[in-house]
Formats: C-alpha cells, structure tokens, sequence
C-alpha cells in the first residue's frame, strides 16, 4: 500500500499533488513555511494551458472551479516597438487555449478542495536526511520534526529537498525583471493603459523588454526585465523606491512614455525578481522513497510554463501513486522519467524564445513566430 506521503510546500504543484492523492482516497500531509494562506501576495496572472494545466485540473477534478475564475478577454496579445508603435494586436475571441487567472486565486480553489488540516502553516524546513528503510526525516526551523515513507520536495527553486537527490544548485541566468503594479489605471494611468491594451502587452529589444498584463481590478501589473549582472541589482535593491525607480527608467530612455510610465508611475515600490536556473536537463538516480516536481526540480528562466508544469507533475505523481500502490518505487520511476523528458523539452523551447530574438534583426517578429509556434496543437 502507499505509504504516508509528506510533501514539502503549498504551491500549485504541491498542492495539486495532494488534491489528486486525496481523490485517489490516498492521505498526504503538506508543510509550508509561511505561517497562513494570506501570509503574503501569491503573485499575478497565469495562462493556464489546455494541453498541461488543464490537464493537472482534469484530474484533480476541478475544472468546474477552475472556469469559474477565468477571466475573460485576458488572452489578448500585443507587441510594440519601443517608440509605442502597435506592431502586433491580437484580440480574445474566447477560443484560445490558454484561459488566464489570478494565481491567489487558483491556489485557494486548491486549498479549499484538501480536506480540513491537510497543510501544517508555519513549517520552515531547515534540513533533511535520509534514514533506513527507504524513510526520510525532515528537520523543521521550530526544532520539530517528521519522518515519512514517501518525501516529495515542492519547495520550490531553493528547494531543502534536493540535495537529497542531487548536488545541482540553481545559478543566475544573466537577467532580472523589476516589477510594479498601477492601479485603478483606466482612470489614473490612461495612457499606460491604452497601451497595454485589454490583455498582456510586450515590449521586446535585445537586453531591454517590458511586459505588461491587465490583472483584475483595473490592475496592471508590469515587469522591465534587464540583462545585467547581478551586482547591478544587488545595488538596486540597496536603494530607496525612487532612486531605484529613476536608475531602471533611464535604462529605457528614449522609449514612449506611456510605455516607461510602467516603471515611473508604479503604486508599489519596484522590487527585482532575479532570474536563476538549473541546468537543462537535471535529473537524477533514483533514490528511493524521495522525488522532487515543480522548480525543485526543473527550475527555468520564465517562459510561461512553470506554474503548468509544477501542477502537472503533481497530477502524474499523484496518478502514478495511485496507479501502483504496492510497487512505489515503480510509480516514481515512471513519474520521473516522464517528468524529466517534458521539463526538457520545456527548457528548450525557453531557451529558443529567450535567446533566438537578440540575434534577428527583427526581434519582434522573431518573438512572434515564436508565439504562433506556441499556438500550435500539443
């Protein structure tokens, strides 16, 4: 039979990880650091897609939720050159593949489908080791502590589970974005606005981009991503608000205002969300009784896939658990193998769009292709 199952964090793959175990009638304890669900911002929009997303809700049985979050119109697309030139304008006809949400919200839709005290709050982990008999002892932050048959490590890019499978550690990937919120933007910020239009907007140049969506609440949400060391953004973040704000700007001057108004007229202070990775292609020996899923295991620069993919492969672990109850090592086997081929495909395909761009001499139309080869049935 499954034996008890610990799963190190309360994102959407952790998460949906015990939603499937828990419809399979399989229990699951989930133990997340921070100390309550409305601890801290859980982030924006996600496109959740109809070819993995979907399919990870599919089996949590919570499509029927899940639709009743979507926001409508959001899937719109436009791309602009920097002088605020429409170069691309593509308009949510209702038919796309790739319905968009809030990220709070898509994870409550989750918790509330988890039986009362599934997921311990307060739970930093601060180590774990590997003991006899396939069983595994996590170290909690409290002094605390669990010992379980089956660990699996969601927690994320900095994962306190991954060392237990692998020595690979995360390394910076040479960009970061600076994000901002506007809010009430139809009314306060116009021509910003206007600019990102009803949807997502992107703004693409080599080592320079904006991008931009229309979050609910007449929210939008805009991220100025930069190629630069580390360094620089470490300096960044020692700054005050509006030194900070006025050293990204000027990195886009002579850039529309109503596109650099996304850095300048921000409600919130800016702050860096520095992009790391693991190599393309990580993966591991198979260690017994311990698997990892989400960034733990795969963690990519952004490209519109992490968030799917962590749900996804809690989906497939929790079925190949439930598929092979009396043969656990053979559930993970199968999980992983399958985890570590589509995590790589997903790589290199990030690795096209994220690079491909810089060296064409139409940067925008290179994305574009890129976009509409996205578009492409899976």
């Amino acid at each position: 039979m499954t034996p008890d199952v610990t799963i190190i964090g309360a994102g959407l793959g952790g998460l949906t990880l015990a939603r499937v175990l828990h419809v399979h009638g399989i229990p699951a304890t989930v133990y997340e650091a921070e100390p309550s669900p409305a601890a801290r911002s859980q982030g924006g929009m996600l496109d959740i897609h109809d070819y993995n997303g979907h399919l990870a809700l599919e089996a949590a049985d919570l499509m029927d939720e899940f639709r009743g979050i979507v926001l409508e119109g959001r899937q719109a697309l436009r791309a602009l050159a920097p002088d605020g030139t429409v170069l691309f304008d593509q308009a949510d006809d209702g038919t796309g593949g790739r319905p968009e949400v809030q990220r709070g919200e898509l994870r409550q839709i989750l918790l509330d489908s988890l039986p009362s005290g599934t997921v311990r709050w307060g739970h930093k982990v601060s180590g774990a080791r590997t003991l006899g008999d396939d069983r595994h002892e996590v170290t909690f932050a409290d002094g605390s502590g669990v010992v379980t048959g089956l660990l699996v490590g969601a927690d994320g890019a900095w994962s306190r589970v991954r060392p237990l499978l692998s020595t690979a550690v995360p390394e910076y990937t040479g960009k970061s974005v600076v994000e901002t919120y506007l809010y009430d933007a139809d009314t306060r910020h116009p021509a910003a606005a206007k600019a990102v239009g009803g949807g997502s907007m992107i703004v693409h140049t080599p080592g320079r981009e904006l991008f931009a969506h229309r979050e609910k609440g007449d929210t939008l949400h805009a991220y100025a991503g930069l190629s630069e060391p580390r360094e620089w953004f470490d300096a960044l973040e020692c700054a005050d608000a509006a030194a900070a704000t006025a050293r990204v700007a000027k990195e886009f001057d002579g850039w529309a205002p109503e596109l650099t108004a996304l850095i300048t007229d921000g409600d919130t202070a800016p702050v860096v969300r520095a992009l790391y990775a693991l190599p393309t292609g990580h993966r591991w020996d198979r260690v017994p009784g311990v698997t990892l899923l989400g960034d733990a295991a795969h963690l990519s620069a952004p490209n519109g896939e992490g968030a799917n993919l962590a749900m996804l492969d809690g989906a497939e672990l929790g079925e190949a658990l439930a598929a092979r109850p009396d043969d656990i090592a053979a559930a993970l086997t199968a999980y992983e193998e399958a985890m570590f081929s589509r995590a790589a495909d997903a790589a290199t395909a990030e690795g096209t769009e994220s690079h491909g761009p810089d060296s064409d001499d139409d940067p925008i139309r290179a994305l574009l292709t890129a976009l509409a080869q996205e578009e492409q049935p899976h």
